[in-house]
């Protein structure tokens, strides 16, 4: 069933209560998906030449300082860095490229979760309060964020598996709902160069937008270009460095509403989740239509 939820702020003075409006809008969606939950936040920016990535161990007990030694010394370069519970957030002044074969070397057991300047990607097993808390979510700051709650009906209940997926710099999506060619799909993006680290159908998608993004598509190009190539139902609330997009399938089977005000867009599965935010009285809410493309942005960085 699964259920995903966004906040994308309108204005920047409001970015230090990001944390606080979105984690009831997460817990919300329990009885939707009570197995694991996680988030992609998006602020806190590094520099031009730096690369931010966020880093998930299976344990919370992670040796993360020895590895940042070894890291730095590895790479020869400034580096800053803090832990997260089971996760640590990497800033670092080289490139993706060479953070993330420096990493492998290094610890290939250490899952690199995201990748960008801005985005840190959170998520775990657990209920979407146990994750919440975990991370410390209600404290967070940032322009905008999407969240997912997952039930398992295909799958084992794993980090792994937990949404959101992120295929390329500062992009991620959350789904819910089901693609029926994923595996073919899965095989042509491989040969196009795009890697996957599970079998679930939504990092697909995720590595279909990296794909045609790489092409030189614009976002709302490849989200076009998935009405015609992703076969399923689907759901998606994507997030980039300057904004997010929510895009339903053609039958638009899956729940989806949305919520604007002058402070912020909201949108989730269930219009419960969108009941604590303040002014959501006076919001313009509306179910987005089938096959349409929604996008707020920033102006390019």
């Amino acid at each position: 069933m699964c259920g995903i939820v966004g906040l994308y702020l309108k204005k920047p003075e409001l970015e230090a209560q990001l944390g606080k409006l979105f984690e009831p809008m997460l817990e919300a969606m329990t009885d939707r998906g009570p197995d694991s939950a996680g988030f992609a936040i998006y602020g806190d920016e590094v520099a031009d030449g730096w690369v931010k990535l966020t880093l998930q161990a299976t344990h919370i007990n992670y040796p993360w300082a020895a590895l940042m030694g070894q890291l730095e010394g590895r790479l020869g370069c400034s580096l800053d860095w803090f832990q997260n519970a089971s996760a640590a957030v990497l800033k670092v002044h080289t490139s993706e490229t060479a953070a993330r074969l420096a990493l492998s070397e290094l610890a290939p057991e250490v899952r690199i979760m995201s990748a960008g300047q801005s985005i840190e990607i959170l998520k775990g097993m657990g209920l979407p309060a146990e994750i919440s808390s975990r991370f410390g979510l209600a404290g967070m700051k940032g322009s905008h964020i999407i969240g997912h709650t997952r039930m398992a009906t295909e799958s084992a209940v794993t980090m792994e598996g937990s949404h959101p997926f992120s295929t390329g710099a500062d992009l991620c999506l959350v789904h819910n709902g089901s693609l029926s060619n994923h595996f073919r799909l899965r095989q042509e993006l491989k040969r196009e160069g795009i890697s996957f680290e599970t079998d679930n159908d939504s990092e697909v998608a995720a590595g279909y937008l990296t794909w045609r993004l790489q092409q030189g598509d614009t976002l709302a190009q490849a989200l076009v270009g998935a009405l015609e190539d992703l076969d399923g139902f689907f759901t998606f609330a994507i997030g980039t460095r300057n904004g997010f997009a929510v895009i339903r399938d053609p039958i638009a089977c899956k729940p989806a509403v949305l919520a604007e005000t002058d402070d912020y867009v909201a949108m989730a599965s269930e219009y419960q989740a969108l009941a604590s935010l303040p002014g959501i009285d006076k919001a313009r809410v509306w179910e987005p239509a089938p096959a349409t493309l929604y996008v707020w942005e920033r102006e390019s960085a």
